[in-house]
């Protein structure tokens, strides 16, 4: 996962991708890293990224983030899912696949 800063987040230009919003020193944003990570291999088309949320203030503001840890996934440049609760490696990997495969209706 490429850690990004809040001035590069606007310039993302993958078609899919998922952002990862966390702080350092929460414990279970360390547990959701490590759950993303694992996802991340099994989903080689869905480009992840992550941002310390402490240092992004306006994009946290701007997207609603109530609490970390936190993901948003867009596709075709488009927010199609926000979500704090991580569950399982495959609860994530399901969730990525079906909102990435869905067409183009929102």
């Amino acid at each position: 996962m490429k850690e990004l800063q809040e001035n590069e987040l606007e310039s993302i230009k993958d078609d899919v991708y998922l952002l990862y919003l966390y702080t350092p020193f929460c414990g279970t944003c360390q547990l959701a890293a490590k759950m993303l990570s694992v996802a991340e291999e099994m989903l080689p088309g869905v480009a992840f990224y992550k941002n310390n949320v402490n240092y992004s203030p306006v994009f946290a503001k701007a997207f609603q983030i109530e609490s970390v840890p936190c993901f948003l996934l867009f596709k075709d440049g488009k927010l199609v899912e926000k979500g704090y609760a991580f569950r399982s490696v495959s609860y994530l990997y399901e969730l990525i696949k079906q909102k990435t495969s869905e067409t183009s209706s929102m």
